[in-house]
């Protein structure tokens, strides 16, 4: 669908160990890539979500627009973490003027804050009966009696915090998503089997978020304080040596004598054996809860799913066919504007704020 370059949206992942941006043009020909960059957040700027100086990610911000040349100011950023919840509820049938003052109360049940401290926001969801409805309504059937509704809650005060962040770059908040969803978006126009059930693990460097979807639709989410930052702290700890040859060491930046390489492999083993662990419960647990739901493939995206072996050791220990997300494979690509072999190399990083980049002001 082309959207005009009024509405259009630069997408803008703000994560706690780089800044990435993604320039969409939304055309009737197809989405063609404009844009797409990186920037190192400052050091602990970004801690679980939370923005912790302002000053420093709104100079890199700025520094990222400036390099690139970006013209448009409006922007699409995402939440992540704690603060924000995402769950699926089920409602009795109801007029639509009632269903806010339901999702009031149903959602007092699930948020463990105060629920004035929070911004609600939910969309209906589709259901399996409701599909079904048409069909049996004709047959003389009666229709299912209830409703599905996602309910988003985001803490108002991490909200503010990032409204302030984005002016403080001299920018415009169009729309203010989550992470989950923005990789659902790019998950689905660069995967064929989209419509499939599958899951979304998304393991950055302080964060793994697991996101089960059905139908196009969430079922399960989870985010847990896991990334590629416990191996950097473990290498440091190991070695005595500082953050920035840690990184060379564990992206394979730094030759080692063998006894040296077996320690290092032993910090990456035992890491990623506790990551596997922890997407093989929430995947148990959805199977457990959703039987009717089978996961058929697990999409994997984040800089840290390239650790070598978490990949394979996943697939090994879910028994789940395994892919990479490469949200760059249905866009358009000016290779004079922008390096191919560099998209395909930052491709697992780029989910979130390509599926930013698809929105667009007054997008619901």
């Amino acid at each position: 669908m082309a959207v005009s370059k009024k509405k259009s949206l630069v997408g803008l992942d703000i994560g706690s160990h780089c800044i990435k941006l993604v320039e969409i043009e939304h055309t009737k020909h197809g989405r063609v890539l404009r844009n797409f960059g990186v920037a190192a957040t400052p050091p602990n700027a970004i801690v679980e979500g939370s923005v912790k100086d302002v000053e420093a990610v709104s100079a890199a911000i700025k520094s990222l627009f400036r390099n690139l040349k970006v013209r448009n100011s409006n922007v699409a950023v995402s939440l992540s973490g704690y603060s924000v919840i995402a769950k699926k509820i089920a409602l009795d049938r109801m007029e639509e003027s009632q269903i806010e003052k339901a999702i009031q109360g149903e959602a007092e049940k699930y948020i463990p804050y105060d629920i004035s401290e929070v911004n609600l926001d939910f969309a209906r969801v589709k259901s399996k009966s409701e599909a079904e409805e048409v069909t049996e309504e004709e047959g003389g059937s009666a229709a299912p009696e209830g409703m599905e509704m996602m309910l988003v809650a985001a803490k108002r005060e991490i909200i503010d915090e990032y409204v302030e962040l984005v002016r403080a770059a001299d920018l415009n908040p169009g729309v203010l998503d989550v992470d989950i969803f923005a990789l659902q978006n790019a998950v689905e126009i660069s995967w064929e089997g989209s419509e499939e059930c599958f899951a979304i693990v998304n393991l950055g460097a302080k964060e793994l978020e697991i996101n089960a979807i059905s139908g196009g639709v969430s079922t399960f989410s989870r985010d847990s304080s896991y990334g590629g930052a416990q191996i950097t702290e473990a290498i440091m700890s190991e070695f005595g040596i500082d953050f920035q040859e840690a990184e060379k060491l564990k992206l394979g930046g730094i030759e080692l004598a063998e006894k040296k390489r077996e320690r290092l492999e032993k910090i990456v083993t035992r890491t990623v054996s506790a990551w596997v662990g922890e997407i093989k419960r929430a995947l148990d647990f959805v199977a457990s809860t959703h039987a009717d739901a089978a996961i058929e493939k697990i999409i994997v995206s984040g800089g840290s799913s390239r650790i070598p072996g978490f990949q394979k050791y996943l697939e090994m220990e879910t028994r789940i066919s395994v892919e990479a997300l490469n949200p760059f494979k249905s866009l358009v690509i000016d290779s004079k504007r922008v390096d191919p072999d560099y998209l395909n190399y930052m491709a697992p990083q780029a989910g979130v704020a390509v599926g930013l980049a698809l929105r667009y002001i007054d997008d619901k």
